[in-house]
């Protein structure tokens, strides 16, 4: 009975180490894991070959908390004259008819609790490679980062040099507290 109790708490213990490993590891965030989309959009195309700036598909960055997406009206701006394969730009021609909007599946999803402005981020200074990856290169966009909360602190302790900012901090029960790492900054 010893034997089996001991080695049950051991199985338990190697059960518990592999789960702890799991939902730490980059599969369980989704790195590297493409989002099914509904038009085969590449990046690597768009961005990296013809060279557009992020901002002209995801115009709301520099003013608003969520980048945006592109609008069908957007995409058939250009591909209304070229390029113009009708059975993959039905998505867009059907949400334009309709006057709804093309929906795409987001590869960096936070939960909802959590506050994030891609506004802030942008007027810091950083560039949209530090938490989504070199998208240039990539003909189906992936996650790049974890985008855990873990993740985010390690750059709000030590922010990239063109996001660095005087700091502002305050004592909370005689430990300094940065605002960059408070927990309102972040979490509703």
């Amino acid at each position: 009975m010893r034997i089996a109790l001991g080695l049950a708490a051991i199985g338990l213990g190697v059960a518990g180490a592999a789960g702890f490993a799991f939902v730490r590891s980059d599969r369980a965030w989704g790195v590297g894991i493409a989002a099914p989309q509904p038009i085969p959009f590449s990046h690597a195309v768009h961005a990296g070959g013809i060279g557009l700036d992020c901002r002209f598909c995801h115009a709301q960055v520099e003013h608003a908390a969520a980048a945006g997406m592109p609008t069908a009206e957007t995409c058939l701006g250009c591909h209304n004259r070229v390029w113009n394969v009708t059975a993959q730009f039905a998505p867009l021609q059907t949400a334009l008819a309709l006057d709804g909007a093309v929906v795409w599946r987001s590869v960096h999803r936070l939960p909802d609790h959590v506050r994030f402005h891609h506004a802030a981020h942008v007027a810091a200074g950083l560039d949209c490679t530090t938490c989504h990856g070199d998208v240039r290169t990539m003909p189906r966009t992936v996650k790049a980062e974890t985008l855990s909360m873990g993740w985010c602190l390690d750059c709000h302790r030590q922010p990239p040099v063109a996001a660095r900012r005087p700091d502002e901090s305050f004592l909370h029960a005689g430990i300094e507290v940065s605002p960059l790492t408070r927990c309102s900054t972040c979490h509703r």
